[in-house]
């Protein structure tokens, strides 16, 4: 069945889902500096959806707040995670509801509180359960993807990948690491080629998408034509660079970088100020606020502001 994956110019990049950093702030940023002409897919932070179905109404109202997205950044996934096939239809039709493009099904976070209750990368060792888990999240009416590992604690990919593409999915992204090799490794991007070609042997038309140690635009497209896959995952070159879709030749100034920040710290209070900490915002500050003389200083200052206010004020007397 064509979804918007199969219809998205080739090759494709999408932004990765990374807790406390791909908020909808930063989201909503990197989508006011993107090119045109460069086609691109945006996941939300990873969501429980048991937590949208079972917290009460505050808790709930900040899960919510994850799953916020403006029309630019279209098209747009929320990311969910559950190990209750119930939750995960439920949740999959309130992200219809809610206008999202797609859902993803997290299979790969290695994070042991996600893992222990059954979620995450752990969803790798129940093969079954993974199968019935994107049934279940195609209740919603939405096309469906997953994101998750070569492996556990060893490259499983030759009967991993076989199990979720019998369940038809839209999409698969593919760290192309095992969980226990976290990101400790170098990304094995020659898995991802051969993922595409189990894929095709397989009769399959899931979109295949590489993740894994790519610095940006450039190295992206050069994966794609090293793998053959159909797109290119970003996550650790989003920091601090707004500018990751913009297909950007030169390097922003440091005056660039400084209203970026202060951009980012403007539309952090507008969406997420009144229920998320301050505190998110300062893993960015060491990304934004390096390569120049001085940096390192105002840097430091920033670390010691207390609210968006605060680091405002220091950064207007900075520019």
């Amino acid at each position: 069945m064509d979804t918007f994956w199969h219809t998205l110019p080739r090759p494709f990049f999408a932004l990765a889902p990374m807790e406390d950093v791909t908020d909808a702030a930063f989201r909503r940023l990197i989508a006011a500096h993107a090119a045109p002409h460069v086609p691109r897919v945006f996941y939300t932070e990873f969501t429980s959806a048991d937590g949208l179905l079972l917290a009460p109404e505050k808790g709930r109202a900040k899960l919510l707040k994850k799953l916020l997205f403006s029309g630019a950044e279209r098209p747009i996934v929320a990311q969910l995670f559950t190990a209750v096939p119930e939750h995960m239809a439920r949740a999959a039709k309130l992200v219809a509801e809610l206008g999202f493009d797609g859902v993803d099904i997290n299979m790969g976070c290695p994070d042991r509180a996600i893992e222990k209750s059954g979620c995450g990368a752990a969803m790798i060792r129940t093969p079954a359960l993974a199968r019935e888990m994107i049934g279940a999240a195609k209740q919603g009416g939405l096309p469906v993807s997953v994101k998750t590992r070569l492996g556990y604690n060893a490259d499983e990919l030759e009967s991993w990948l076989p199990e979720l593409l019998v369940e038809k999915p839209s999409a698969i992204a593919l760290h192309a690491r095992t969980r226990k090799e976290m990101s400790l490794v170098p990304a094995r991007w020659e898995r991802v080629k051969r993922a595409v070609e189990l894929r095709d042997e397989l009769g399959s038309d899931a979109v295949i998408i590489g993740n894994g140690d790519v610095t940006g635009l450039a190295d992206a497209r050069a994966k794609v034509a090293e793998t053959g896959c159909d797109g290119v995952m970003l996550g650790r070159a989003a920091f601090g660079n707004p500018w990751l879709f913009a297909d950007r030749k030169d390097e922003p100034s440091p005056r660039e970088r400084l209203e970026a920040l202060a951009r980012h710290l403007e539309l952090f209070d507008e969406l997420l100020g009144d229920s998320v900490n301050f505190a998110v915002m300062k893993k960015h500050f060491k990304a934004y606020v390096s390569g120049w003389h001085d940096a390192k200083e105002l840097r430091v200052r920033l670390m010691e502001t207390v609210s968006v206010a605060d680091a405002q004020r220091l950064l207007h007397k900075a520019a």
